[in-house]
């Protein structure tokens, strides 16, 4: 079943990150507003300010993006787009990962690149204060104590709002959260890939966000005649508007980010949160995997 309207986003619910920001579960990631191996400038940098523009008319008002997307293209870019922001609009970067070129990606936490990341992104993206800045990838070489400290530190000196992080394990959210308040998870999760169930789960018993991370990969689940496919034309819907329509219905706490860098794809992603799944639905599509 589904509803129109001209903000679909809103139709998602809202969930309030750390307590006090409030955003529309339907959010928007922005990796694919770079070059190929999200390196350089985008093909159409016009288009992708359109898209950020469009996002925000939609609903949408929790984007995420990261210090190494382009690097610092896509921060570039919201700049560009939304600047000066809604005051409803909440945006997450991350830090913790150096790049050397194309498709390459290098953990690198030590405190003071952290910082230095973290002044670069409120320069790039023309702000005080970040809502919520998240440790991209926990730096095996370098003490997690470290790594979360030294955001924790950027917090104390009113740089971050909150402190999320991405990619990790219970054991690695246990142990940062003696350190610091951490607010939400950014972990792989799609429909066909529950590899981080668990994460998810202790996420919902401690009410942190949940950023499901590459949420629409539908792959095998999509073919011609598959339960996504069927699922899908029962709706008058696209299977990845399905896959999303599951995420949201999955758990309160869950936050997609779908990425695009074409305004009618974006159009099409945003308009998952007027999907209402039935339990026989849902049930139908968890057991698809």
């Amino acid at each position: 079943m589904t509803h129109e309207t001209a903000r679909p986003a809103d139709a998602s619910g809202v969930y309030r990150l750390g307590g006090d920001l409030p955003v529309n579960r339907l959010g928007y990631g922005t990796m694919q507003l770079t070059g190929p191996g999200v390196w350089g400038d985008p093909e159409d940098p016009e288009e992708a300010v359109r898209v950020l523009r469009r996002a925000a008319e939609l609903g949408v008002n929790f984007i995420d993006t990261a210090d190494s997307y382009g690097p610092f293209v896509s921060e570039q870019l919201i700049r560009k787009a939304l600047h000066p922001y809604s005051q409803h609009l909440v945006i997450a970067t991350k830090g913790g990962l150096s790049r050397s070129g194309p498709d390459d990606w290098r953990a690198l936490g030590r405190p003071e690149y952290l910082r230095q990341q973290t002044e670069l992104s409120l320069r790039h993206l023309g702000v005080e204060r970040i809502d919520l800045y998240q440790l991209h990838r926990v730096d095996p070489k370098v003490p997690l104590a470290d790594q979360v400290g030294e955001l924790l530190l950027l917090q104390r000196e009113g740089k971050i709002r909150h402190i999320g992080l991405s990619e990790v394990t219970l054991e690695q959210i246990e142990e940062a959260r003696k350190i610091a308040d951490i607010v939400s998870v950014q972990n792989l999760y799609n429909l066909a890939d529950r590899g981080a169930e668990d994460v998810l789960e202790y996420a919902e018993r401690e009410n942190l966000g949940f950023i499901p991370w590459f949420p629409m990969a539908t792959g095998r689940l999509a073919r011609p005649g598959g339960p996504l496919d069927t699922l899908a034309k029962e709706h008058g819907a696209s299977s990845s508007q399905l896959a999303l329509a599951w995420l949201l219905r999955r758990s309160p706490v869950m936050l997609p980010i779908p990425g695009t860098s074409r305004v009618a794809h974006l159009e099409e992603n945003t308009r998952a949160a007027q999907i209402t799944l039935t339990d026989a639905q849902f049930q139908a599509l968890s057991q698809t995997v």
